[in-house]
């Protein structure tokens, strides 16, 4: 009994730590989609952060630094993305995935360019990376913390002040917001960016706190499965958090059952599990949860009227 409790504990905490990142990138994308913004680039932005997180980190000996600096990295990201999308009011698919190609290639080619190691950063020990809080092992650090708090945040913002309430009314209805005098493009550049913090954050805790490192491609389509947990959860931001523990759920349970043996089934192969939480996505992105309705003005871009 002992021993299944304890596998379950392990379970649950791996599964928090695994969702972090996907909760952190979820609750800025919803920022970013409720104002009408599509953005697909959430991956470009994270694996970019999580590639200057880790170069500051390895070059100043500071974790801190290192988070700083993938935030204004993410932000820089997000910034490009507002630049197409709302000034230029160019295609925001095709902006996000631009962002996430340039994301690739760019943090490769520095990677090479300044260390010489394949487009990896030098590992990182000590202050350099962001360490447990109060249970040593178990990889509580503080943005793990700052993901669950950031739940209810965004909840509160989106539902509970003007800014929240205009950010809405944008996303839905964007003429109705100019006529009354606020400024539609400022008010999306300002979601678009607190997209690019939370990006930003998940990034820095991917390179410097889950890993000990930036390593070629390190975010592995987690961008893309925050996405899926935004749609899944139908734009609302305790759902999308349910929708992020389940992704880190199966992803832990893959890292619990390697090698383990089922009876009446045998050894489980472990690419299954690890391939379910993209199977997941797949499903969730064709439409397979019911109805889930965006923002009615996602994805189009807003001229003013003259």
């Amino acid at each position: 009994m002992d021993d299944v409790l304890s596998l379950v504990l392990l379970t649950l905490a791996a599964t928090l730590r695994v969702a972090t990142p996907l909760v952190l990138c979820a609750m800025g994308g919803l920022f970013s989609e409720k104002s009408g913004i599509i953005d697909v680039g959430l991956e470009g932005k994270m694996l970019m952060a999580a590639f200057f997180g880790a170069t500051a980190a390895a070059v100043t000996g500071s974790a801190w630094a290192g988070v700083a600096a993938a935030i204004v990295a993410a932000e820089m990201m997000a910034l490009l993305h507002g630049v197409a999308c709302i000034t230029y009011r160019g295609n925001q698919v095709v902006s996000g995935v631009a962002i996430n190609i340039l994301a690739a290639g760019l943090t490769i080619v520095l990677g090479n360019a300044w260390f010489s190691r394949g487009g990896q950063t030098p590992a990182l020990v000590g202050d350099q990376r962001l360490m447990p809080i109060l249970l040593p092992g178990a990889g509580d650090n503080i943005l793990v913390y700052l993901a669950l708090a950031s739940v209810p945040l965004t909840w509160w913002t989106l539902s509970r002040t003007r800014f929240g309430l205009r950010l809405r009314a944008v996303g839905e209805m964007p003429l109705a917001v100019d006529t009354a005098g606020i400024s539609v493009p400022w008010l999306r550049y300002r979601a678009v960016l607190l997209c690019g913090l939370f990006a930003g954050l998940a990034g820095a805790y991917i390179s410097i706190a889950q890993n000990a490192g930036f390593s070629r491609d390190m975010t592995a389509g987690q961008g893309f499965i925050a996405l899926a947990a935004i749609i899944f959860g139908k734009w609302h931001p305790f759902p999308a958090f349910g929708a992020c523990l389940l992704f880190g759920l199966l992803d832990a349970i893959a890292i619990r059952l390697q090698g383990v043996r089922l009876p009446g089934i045998g050894e489980v192969p472990v690419q299954l599990f690890q391939a379910l939480p993209y199977i997941l996505t797949v499903f969730l992105l064709a439409g397979f949860i019911g109805r889930a309705v965006a923002p009615k003005a996602a994805g189009i871009p807003y001229e003013k009227e003259h």
